[in-house]
Parts: structure tokens; C-alpha cells; sequence
């Protein structure tokens, strides 16, 4: 039986920008990066060394406290630089690709003729297995565990976010391949959410073996912890896994080829983009690699691995990170502006009627990075519950976060909520604090309890 849900509270934020759906095929990468820090509640083992080459799907580390988590290498090529920060920390490592691509053949059958056992063992040998995380605590998931369910988000509702229906069109057999080896993670229910107020295509519509749910409203329905927390909630003890569709189409590769191909379709957004459009590239690319004579201004505009409500500032030279599927770039700002909050405010966005824009709820708009103001005291604003759009106090979450209290923690949702999912009171927070961060170190400190 599938569910329908609507959400009423949250806002889609309009930028400039917008990916056209014309797909292009971007320059060789170069480099690419794989970034142990981004693989949260995982403690990095090095399994290779400068110099070392490697193929596609070689192993370059390991979890230290699961050593079958293993994380390969999405290119062929050879081991260029290994960076490490404080303490030896292991930050970053850079693959130099070779011309041509060279695989490690995994031996795979038919995800619906094997066990369990049998379809986590190839994920996990492949490198494909840390795609797959778990709620609570956003990390990766542990292949011992046994979710009581799986979710699925086929679309994403953040700003300029890529739309799976045209990244996803015409590879329904490759999809449903690794749909198959997904159910077979868990005997409860496969959720695959899709959007309900617009027609999706028969990639998700055609999908077997799962149970097809209808959401409906503003960012962030296209959340899958939102979607978690309205279908099936998460009660302590508990455990539930979720994946990207474009992350399934990587499971089913390997199940019908053997390889780990890590190719990706990317959606190349923002207002600073000459030609907004979604580029066939590889995992972990060099972002100078991606966006070559394709910024409008490259000094003044930021360059964002992900969303610009989530995602990570890694300038020209940075990578693409391990979890994104969307680049933008948006100006950096950082100018003064003389009166700006007396001028009447049609280029501006606000959620109140502060600025005329109210006027045009349509509009797209070219913003910025700047703040308009510094953090100030934490208030109780009733901003928040705006755009939260699940049955949790946020503000009394976050300060029982802020002063470590766990018990209280535990009682007002940590459970069901990611960073992500604040993402949209930050944008309004009157306060300017930093809410996402103080989210994850709400969970870090819960996960560090439980253990």
C-alpha cells in the first residue's frame, strides 16, 4: 500500500541558474579526489602510498574498525599526493587518471539468484557499499545491521538541484538491476519516493519490487529524512538505510558488468555558469576539469560542491565530492551595501514581507553569500518552525545539542534529523548561527553514547 504526503511547511528557494536538460559529455578529468573526511563515523586505514597505480575499483583505504568497508578508487591511474592535516589526519587523496580505463573484474551474478550475504559481500569488495547510509546519525551505513526499512528519494528539491528524471532516461533496466540488490538488504519494505505533484517518468514508475509513495509540497519534501520521518519514524533502537537513485544505477553496473563504473551525470548550476547544463563526468572530478570555459567569472564567484543550502565551498580547484550530483557557482559577495535595508528590495529574497519581492513569488533570483548580518543572541523567533516540516521542537533541539544534554537530545527527535534538514532555518535564522553544524555535533555525541 503506498502512502501520500503533503507537506505544507518549507519554501523552494529560486536562483538563476537553472540546468538546462541537454547532456554533454565533459573534458578527461585529470584528477580525482576521495576524501576520507567526507565518509562520516568511518576511521580511515591507508591501504596504498604515493606512487602506488591503481585501477578502477582498486582498494585505496579501509574502515580501521571494519576493514570490509572498503573505499576504491573510482579512475585507473596512479597515487599523486596524499594530504594529510593535524595529527596525521588523513584528508584527501589525489589520483593522477590514466587515458585509458582499466577495471578490477568483480566476480557478480544476478542480485535476485544470491543471498543477502552474498550481494553486501560484492558491495563491500567493490567500494560501492559506503553509497549506502543509515538513519540515525547520517553515516555509513554498517553492513551488519539489518534495516527495518530502505528509502529512496527519487527527486531532490533543493535549489538548481539536477532532476532524476532526465538524468535517470532510458537506463530503467540498469535502475531496476540494482533495485534488485537492494531489496534483498533488508525484509522490510524498499521505499521509492517520488514527487507527487508532477508526472514522473516509467524509470521509477515501472520500478518492482518496491513501494512507490507520493510526496507533495516545498523543499524539503525531496529530503528522505523528512520523507523517514512522516512514513515510517525512527524510535531508538532502530535503524533505516538510504541511497540516491543515481547511486543504484552505479549497483547496477556492477551486477551487470562486473566493474565499479563510477561515471555520473552532474548538473552544472548558478548564476555564474555561462551554460547551465548536466555534464557526463566521473566521481570525485576536479572541478577546473568540469567547469573549463565555462565561468563567467571565476575570481568572483563561489564555487559549491553540492547545493547552496548543503553543500561544500571548494573553490576552481577543488573536487567534486563523493555524495554530490550538482555543482554551482553563485557570487561571492562580500561587498557593502550603503542603506540596503531601506531600499525597497525587488532583487531581494525574504520570507516576510520586509522587501516588496513578496510581490513576485516566481522570481529567480542572482543571490549571494553574504551573510546581511553577524551572529547575536539565540532567540525564539518562530522562524523555524516555518520551514521545518517535521514534529520536532527545533530550537529546543538545538540547545539541548548546545549544552550536551543527551537525555533531552533523545526526547525532542535526534533520531529522525540531519543536518540537512536545518538546512532551510539557517537560510531564515534571524540569529545566524550554524545550525547544520550544530546538528552534526549533536549527532557525533549521541552516536559516541550509544556506542
Amino acid at each position: 500500500m503506498s502512502n501520500q504526503v503533503k507537506i505544507k511547511k518549507g519554501i523552494d528557494l529560486k536562483l538563476k541558474g537553472t540546468p538546462e536538460k541537454v547532456l554533454a559529455t565533459a573534458h578527461q578529468p585529470s584528477s580525482v579526489s576521495l576524501k576520507p573526511t567526507e565518509f562520516l563515523g568511518v576511521t580511515p586505514k591507508l591501504v596504498v602510498k604515493q606512487g602506488d597505480k591503481v585501477k578502477a575499483g582498486s582498494p585505496v583505504f579501509t574502515d580501521k574498525h571494519n576493514e570490509r568497508i572498503t573505499f576504491t578508487s573510482p579512475v585507473s591511474g596512479e597515487i599523486i599526493e596524499i594530504k594529510r592535516g593535524e595529527k596525521r589526519k588523513l584528508l584527501e587523496i589525489i589520483i593522477k587518471t590514466d587515458t585509458e580505463m582499466v577495471y578490477e573484474n568483480f566476480s557478480v551474478s544476478d542480485p535476485k539468484t544470491i543471498s543477502r550475504e552474498q550481494v553486501i559481500d560484492a558491495l563491500l569488495k567493490s567500494g560501492v557499499w559506503p553509497f549506502m547510509k543509515q538513519r540515525p546519525f547520517d553515516i555509513v551505513a554498517n553492513p551488519t545491521d539489518l534495516p527495518k526499512a530502505i528509502f529512496i528519494s527519487s527527486f531532490d528539491s533543493a535549489p538548481l538541484a539536477p532532476d532524476n528524471d532526465f538524468v535517470l532516461h532510458g537506463q530503467g533496466d540498469v535502475f531496476q538491476t540494482g533495485l534488485d540488490a537492494i531489496c534483498k538488504l533488508t525484509e522490510g519494505k524498499v521505499h521509492l519516493n517520488v514527487r507527487g505533484d508532477e508526472k514522473p517518468t516509467g524509470v521509477f514508475t515501472n520500478s518492482k519490487g518496491v513501494q512507490i509513495n507520493k510526496i507533495y509540497g516545498p523543499h524539503p519534501a525531496g529530503n528522505v529524512g523528512v520523507q523517514i520521518h512522516h512514513i515510517a519514524p525512527i524510535n531508538k533502537g532502530e535503524v533505516v538505510w538510504t541511497i540516491k537513485p543515481q547511486d543504484i544505477l552505479t549497483i547496477g553496473r556492477l551486477f551487470k558488468t562486473g566493474k565499479y563504473d563510477a561515471s555520473r551525470i552532474v548538473a552544472v548550476s548558478g548564476a555564474c555558469v555561462k551554460t547551465p547544463k548536466y555534464f557526463k563526468t566521473i566521481q570525485g572530478v576536479k572541478l577546473s576539469d568540469l567547469l573549463k570555459d565555462n565561468c563567467k567569472s571565476e575570481d568572483a564567484a563561489r564555487f559549491i560542491s553540492g547545493n547552496v543550502l548543503t553543500g561544500s565551498n571548494v573553490g576552481l580547484e577543488g573536487y567534486l565530492g563523493f555524495y554530490d550530483y550538482q555543482v554551482t557557482l553563485i557570487p561571492e559577495g562580500g561587498n557593502d551595501e550603503f542603506f540596503g535595508w531601506l531600499a525597497p528590495g525587488f532583487n531581494k529574497f525574504s520570507l516576510s514581507r520586509t522587501f516588496f519581492s513578496w510581490l513576485t513569488p516566481s522570481k529567480e533570483y542572482n543571490l549571494n553569500t553574504n551573510l546581511n548580518g553577524e551572529a547575536r543572541a539565540f532567540v525564539m523567533s518562530g522562524e523555524y518552525e516555518k520551514v521545518f516540516p517535521m514534529d520536532v521542537y527545533p530550537v529546543h533541539l538545538l540547545k539541548s545539542i548546545l549544552i550536551e544534554d543527551v537525555e533531552a537530545m533523545e526526547k525532542l527527535g535526534i533520531y529522525e534529523v540531519a543536518p540537512e534538514d536545518f538546512a532551510l532555518c539557517e537560510v531564515v535564522c534571524t540569529s545566524k548561527i550554524p545550525v547544520q553544524s550544530i546538528v552534526r555535533k549533536g549527532l557525533d555525541v549521541v552516536k559516541k553514547e550509544c556506542s
